[in-house]
């Protein structure tokens, strides 16, 4: 039998534990994880692209334990009623190959995404840190705010999104928490006097949403919203003057900001600043940027981490997800043991 989380049980987690509480401890198996980076299978993600959006697949694992996340990206779904990303994630045993654990990834992707930019903004963000900008206000953003708060201790946002209505929605979730939220108007507006910017779009485009003179010197750029080739979010210049630290190198460069520069521009991989063997921040004037685009060990991580947790809860049930015949050799047995007798 195979262990499931689904939506339900999934929210009633968060909603128990809190999503501060979830992603501190959510960074702890990441950084355990990054540490041993290279002891994981790593392929870039295999994607389906059509003009409605993207489909994708990602794989890895550890030689004890595999698991892959199925994940849509599709921009245009909130105006049809649907939501913009869903997923679904597995762990599987690699001794047997069996499924041992599923669980949706919608909301734990959310998480997932908040606890890696909050770990890396830990490392690269000035340790004083306080005012966040964030340009974007869909799914991801009330995650983000918390997870920065949960490792940065930061609670002042200043948010721009051209819909009023997702800025409104943001700010709704976010000041009962405790947040001072200050409602911008422009994206300069957004960022004046920000530590800390987070872009996070959902338009499959190269667009500019933040130009070079919005950077300021010291900032530290937590680039969320590159999933897929063609979608951009940073002026190429600020590529350019920053300090780039990435997830995977070969997926980031198909999908991420870096897609806009040369095959060989310098970048940081970030898991060699956990295990130092590479710099993070050198100098509180640096400009350095998280080129985020998600990468298959973080679901691992997150699994994981969501597994360990719920087990042996009300939170995870059961489901005869694999055909187990009492003799192995002998799968049509499962078809005669459902005929009706006599």
């Amino acid at each position: 039998m195979t262990q499931f989380v689904d939506v339900t049980n999934m929210s009633k987690w968060i909603q128990r534990e809190g999503v501060e509480r979830i992603i501190g401890r959510m960074v702890e198996y990441l950084e355990k994880d990054f540490s041993r980076w290279q002891s994981f299978d790593k392929i870039p993600r295999i994607a389906s692209h059509t003009p409605f959006g993207v489909i994708e697949l990602m794989p890895t694992s550890d030689g004890q334990e595999y698991s892959f996340k199925y994940v849509n990206g599709h921009p245009f779904n909130p105006a049809r009623g649907f939501q913009t990303v869903t997923a679904f994630g597995v762990l599987a045993d690699v001794d047997n190959g069996y499924p041992t654990f599923l669980a949706e990834m919608t909301l734990l992707t959310a998480l997932r995404t908040a606890a890696v930019s909050a770990m890396v903004g830990r490392k690269l963000a000035r340790p004083e840190s306080r005012v966040m900008a964030m340009i974007g206000a869909g799914s991801q953003s009330e995650f983000q705010a918390l997870g920065f708060r949960s490792v940065l201790g930061i609670e002042t946002l200043r948010i721009f999104d051209i819909d009023a209505d997702a800025m409104e929605k943001t700010r709704r979730n976010l000041e009962p928490l405790g947040f001072t939220v200050h409602m911008s108007s422009s994206v300069e507006d957004a960022v004046e006097g920000a530590d800390i910017i987070t872009t996070c779009t959902a338009d499959k485009a190269q667009n500019t949403i933040l130009e070079d003179r919005h950077v300021a010197p010291g900032v530290h750029l937590n680039a969320v919203g590159g999933d897929c080739p063609g979608k951009t979010e940073l002026a190429e210049a600020i590529v350019r003057r920053s300090t780039v630290f990435v997830e995977y190198p070969e997926q980031t460069r198909i999908e991420g900001e870096i897609q806009q520069v040369e095959p060989d521009f310098p970048v940081v991989e970030f898991w060699k600043v956990l295990t130092g063997e590479a710099a993070g921040r050198t100098s509180a004037e640096e400009v350095t940027l998280f080129d985020s685009v998600g990468f298959a060990i973080s679901d691992f991580s997150a699994l994981r981490c969501l597994r360990d947790w719920t087990k042996d809860t009300d939170l995870q049930q059961f489901i005869e997800l694999v055909a187990e015949p009492e003799d192995p050799k002998d799968l049509y047995s499962l078809v005669n043991a459902l005929k009706p007798v006599g």
